[in-house]
């Protein structure tokens, strides 16, 4: 996250701490002395330059590097910068992520769908604006704990412990967060804690990719977890790290697009996703189906999900409704969700 935070504070929060806590030396001075005319000592505690984050590439602060009285290795100021770019540029990947993929890959037949919910997108994005400061606020402390050098987070790729780990980090890094927020998704959905933490992302019967990140602050909280203690745990490049946060941003925008490229048995993809939303307790895993399969949990996707004619016809959605209601009705009792038109219609042709 220090490569993160460095291009953040050389193009924006620089000039931005510069101008809300300027650096005043004579006012370090009189506290040095006792006398406002005697400066020099308290510009020698001003910084006269800036460490670089990584080998790769260098970035050049400009002058306001060195006119706030917080300094860059000023950990109130990295809590909260690092609060801000969790939060509000959360928030951008977010609605761009879920922007690009609800135009180019959502299909919004599911629109017409009986378990679509009335205003469900506001629904979802209300939902997801609402937890993300939330989320960040219990982040934080992973990300300070990484740029003030805690973590185990390594620059070049000599420095890694071998060789061949450079290339190995990454399935590492998959095998030990999928099991892990395998087992804490599956406790979400123990009965004492699933109607206050979990429901509110089990609300989207047939999510949307703005559901990705519509949790309770603390159920989305509680699944990311992994993926923070990963790196004080293990090795694991700068750059590597980046990337895999974005991936895990997109991942998860891509398991509510509700396009089923593909029928895996071994990746956890939307149609393994799209399962477990419909019939609650089933396919836990974040990337895999292997704790699934080792916990009992796993369930093949329906082949008519494969097929665009029986995907989105009347039959396979009655089909899909009445287990769905089913399964609802044992793991949440009364149904409080308000369904769209669709939905009423085809209840009044059932009934």
């Amino acid at each position: 996250m220090d490569i993160v935070l460095e291009l953040f504070d050389t193009f924006l929060f620089d000039r931005l701490y510069a101008t809300a806590l300027p650096a005043s030396i004579a006012g370090h001075g009189s506290q040095q002395s006792g006398h406002a005319t005697v400066t020099f000592a308290s510009m020698r505690e001003l910084p006269t330059s800036v460490a670089s984050s990584t080998q790769l590439w260098k970035l050049e602060p400009s002058e306001y590097a060195f006119m706030s009285s917080w300094p860059r290795d000023n950990v109130w100021r990295q809590t909260l910068s690092l609060y801000l770019i969790t939060w509000l540029f959360g928030l951008v990947v977010y609605f761009i992520c879920a922007s690009l993929s609800y135009v180019f890959i959502f299909d919004h037949t599911t629109f017409t769908h009986p378990k679509y919910l009335k205003n469900q997108v506001k629904l979802e994005i209300k939902q997801a604006s609402i937890s993300l400061p939330i989320m960040a606020i219990f982040t934080v402390p992973f990300f300070v704990g990484e740029v003030r050098g805690y973590a185990k987070l390594y620059d070049a790729p000599a420095n890694a412990p071998f060789w061949l780990y450079n290339i190995l980090q990454f399935p590492l890094f998959i095998f030990f967060t999928d099991f892990f927020i395998y087992w804490i998704h599956r406790g979400l959905h123990h009965p004492s804690v699933y109607k206050t933490l979990h429901k509110p992302h089990h609300k989207w019967i047939m999510p949307t990719p703005y559901a990705s990140h519509a949790f309770h602050p603390l159920d989305g909280f509680a699944q990311s977890v992994p993926y923070h203690i990963f790196p004080f745990l293990f090795p694991l490049n700068k750059v590597a790290y980046v990337i895999l946060f974005a991936f895990i941003n997109i991942w998860t925008v891509f398991i509510h697009d509700g396009e089923y490229v593909a029928n895996s048995s071994i990746i956890n993809g939307a149609a393994c996703h799209t399962m477990h939303h419909l019939y609650f307790n089933y396919n836990y895993g974040q990337f895999t189906t292997l704790w699934d399969r080792f916990g009992g949990s796993y369930r093949q996707p329906n082949e008519e999900l494969f097929r665009r004619e029986s995907k989105m016809s009347k039959q396979e959605w009655e089909r899909q409704c009445k287990e769905m209601e089913t399964v609802q009705k044992e793991v949440e009792g009364d149904d409080d969700r308000h369904y769209g038109d669709e939905a009423r219609r085809l209840q009044k042709k059932v009934m």
